[in-house]
Formats: structure tokens, sequence, C-alpha cells
């Protein structure tokens, strides 16, 4: 399995980041490789987990990444209309009736 990988900050120690995505699973995260002269290890942190540690270089490279997902011309441009909570839980509970034979 090759990972598809692109670096988002290496600090002056020597410590890496990358966002990682597998493409057999599709499953994102970031990957982190430890600097060598502290063992090198490399541990695989879970995107939220990761945005939850702090407000690193390394938390900011990602949330700048993430901000360029988004054009705001076209973000402009489309309306996008999503039902509100209490819509959909009409809608399942109308759903649910008809399946249970009410």
């Amino acid at each position: 399995m090759a990972l598809l990988t692109k670096e988002l900050y290496h600090s002056s120690n020597g410590d890496r980041w990358y966002l990682a995505r597998n493409p057999d699973t599709g499953q994102v995260f970031v990957k982190h490789q430890a600097n060598l002269p502290s063992g090198g290890h490399v541990a695989d942190i879970e995107v939220g987990v990761f945005l939850s540690q702090g407000k690193g270089p390394e938390q900011q490279e990602l949330l700048q990444l993430i901000g360029t997902l988004v054009d705001e011309r076209a973000d402009s441009q489309k309306t996008v209309v999503v039902p509100s909570t209490r819509r959909r839980r009409q809608k399942q509970g109308r759903n649910r009736a008809r399946h249970s034979g009410r």
C-alpha cells in the first residue's frame, strides 16, 4: 500500500508532519515523523485529534491547506440549501411511520 502524502511542516529540530491519504481506504490522517535524535518514531494521527493538540505551526499549516479548498468566488456564486434539523426529524418520523405500517 502506497500512501499519498504532502508535507505540511518541518521544524528546525527535524520533525516532519505530512497530510496523508490511504488510496485503498480513503482514510485521511496526519503522519508525524520525529527527528532521528529523538528516535525517528512515526505516528499516524487522526485529523481532528491533530488539530485539537494545539495551535502550533504544524496545525496552522493544515488549517491553511484546508482553507485553500474553498474558493471564495465559487462559494459566493452557489447557494446550498441545508434542511434544518427539525425538518429532517419530521421527514425521518414520516419515513419510520411508513415502514412500520402505521
